[in-house]
């Protein structure tokens, strides 16, 4: 008599994890063309002034991002903390709250391979 392991699993309907989420209401395809210089980045947050309506801690926030083509991305977190994430595939998100990308490190080496990236808000 052959044994037969069989789970059931209802799914989570009804259960908040259940309902879909939406993480961004804007997207902004960051500019990573490097001049060589040593420490140089690309800021992530949005720039302007703030409108009515608008709130100045949401302007200060960090943005998620999406990689589009796979190589490493080096990251300053919404903590202040730098972070190189290696090996990011293409088609990623990456869901962290940065506020700067970093183009080159301390003696202007190329540290974010990666490319396509959006920051999403």
């Amino acid at each position: 008599m052959a044994i037969i392991n069989e789970v059931k699993i209802a799914g989570t309907a009804g259960e908040m994890q259940a309902e879909p989420r939406v993480f961004a209401h804007d997207a902004r395809l960051l500019d990573l063309t490097s001049g060589g210089t040593a420490d140089e980045y690309v800021d992530v947050l949005p720039t302007g002034t703030p409108v009515a309506g608008d709130e100045v801690t949401v302007l200060q926030r960090g943005a998620c991002l999406y990689v589009g083509g796979d190589g490493n991305v080096d990251v300053e977190m919404e903590s202040g903390h730098r972070v190189l994430f290696t090996g990011v595939a293409a088609g990623s998100f990456l869901p962290i709250l940065v506020t700067k990308i970093y183009l080159t490190d301390s003696g202007s080496t190329t540290t974010t391979t990666a490319t396509a990236i959006l920051a999403l808000f």
